[in-house]
């Protein structure tokens, strides 16, 4: 073939045949090249259409280490979520990655809730989500004085991390084991023979892999029908679902944990929750609205909407302290009133694509679930 893609590294080397590509530098595909990169043998490249790692959803979420509190038994997103916290925390402490364990409560406001909370309790138990205790009112007082409450679930295991610090250092591990990165190379038709797969760059290069793995987040389901899924057939479209979120001015050290209202049913987001950054300021979000273009806007009417959604929960807040912080969007397999999806992770030989492995899907947990899925990854590259 002979061509020349910009990579991040050894510029000029002329590379014709990887072993595996991975398309897309979020936070899952750095992760997953940073697993790969430990026991493969062969060339490994990331494509990432912008100019550097976790531009979109990877940097644009709460940053909260889940426990794994709401997830189906034996789900992929149970089990990995699972796994990945234990992975998390233990990756942080190992690379010196800013992390906080502070724990989250989750909380009813009325009695309604209160009997759900007993329901999301039983669930989280049966998994098997560690650190778990049921909380009366005064419990919860004691560990808050400034939230209000009926009752609630607090979780040891859950926390928050510096995700800018965790891309970081998986990018240099994967870079310092040969993953080479092609950053601002857009990924357009890939084709199969029977080597592997032809892809090809929006710009006209060109590379052959004989593993390819979709890491592509927003655009996951579009790489899966360049390649020639029926994406339709198979449950692959991905739907926008847009989180925006406002910080609260004044709050440090208000809260000392995370502190989350019972979710929606339909699944669509965990509701309007209070969460703090490493330095102790406390941001309201994401909500959820399903959007048909990429657009991460803040619309600041949105105001009244989150006071009286976390006023509940919050009864010092105060509507004028609340100023719009950034927004983010998740690449939901669930439509506007459809049911919960687990995420898609699959290798394709059985639709006709072996050495294909799609990750369709992957919302939350995934921040959490990264390391787990790498591991998941590198099994099934096995």
């Amino acid at each position: 073939m002979g061509f020349l893609l910009r990579f991040s590294r050894n510029t000029g080397r002329r590379v014709e045949k990887v072993k595996a590509a991975i398309i897309g530098a979020g936070v899952i595909g750095l992760a997953v090249a940073e697993r790969l990169s430990r026991q493969i043998d062969g060339d490994v490249i990331v494509f990432e259409r912008h100019e550097k790692f976790g531009q979109e959803t990877s940097s644009r979420n709460s940053e909260v280490i889940h426990a794994g509190i709401y997830y189906s038994k034996n789900s992929l997103k149970s089990t990995l979520c699972l796994r990945g916290n234990k992975m998390l925390y233990e990756f942080c402490i190992a690379n010196g990655i800013k992390y906080n364990r502070c724990g989250k409560i989750i909380v009813s406001t009325n009695m309604e809730e209160a009997e759900k909370i007993k329901a999301i309790y039983a669930n989280a138990v049966s998994v098997g989500v560690p650190d778990l205790k049921l909380l009366n009112k005064e419990e919860i007082k004691e560990l808050e004085p400034n939230i209000y409450a009926l009752n609630g679930i607090f979780s040891g295991s859950t926390g928050i991390i510096d995700s800018h610090g965790l891309m970081s250092c998986l990018y240099n591990k994967s870079k310092d084991n040969g993953v080479m990165f092609a950053f601002k190379n857009e990924v357009g038709l890939i084709g199969k023979n029977k080597e592997g797969y032809i892809i090809n760059i929006v710009d006209g290069d060109k590379i052959l892999s004989e593993i390819v793995i979709n890491c592509g987040g927003l655009f996951s389901d579009k790489i899966a029908k360049t390649a020639g899924f029926d994406i339709d057939k198979l449950g692959y479209s991905i739907y926008f679902c847009k989180g925006d979120y406002f910080s609260i001015n004044g709050s440090t050290g208000k809260l000392k944990h995370l502190v989350y209202p019972v979710p929606h049913e339909e699944g669509h987001g965990l509701g309007v929750h209070a969460t703090l950054d490493l330095q102790g300021y406390i941001r309201l979000g994401p909500d959820a609205n399903y959007v048909d273009a990429i657009n991460y806007d803040i619309d600041a009417g949105k105001r009244k909407y989150f006071y009286e959604s976390a006023k509940n929960y919050l009864p010092w807040l105060k509507e004028s302290a609340l100023m719009p912080d950034t927004s983010g969007i998740r690449p939901k397999l669930q439509g506007l009133g459809e049911g919960i999806r687990d995420f898609i992770i699959r290798e394709e030989s059985d639709n006709g694509f072996p050495g294909f492995i799609n990750l369709i899907g992957i919302e939350s947990p995934g921040l959490t679930a990264s390391l787990a899925i790498g591991e998941f990854i590198r099994n099934l590259v096995k």
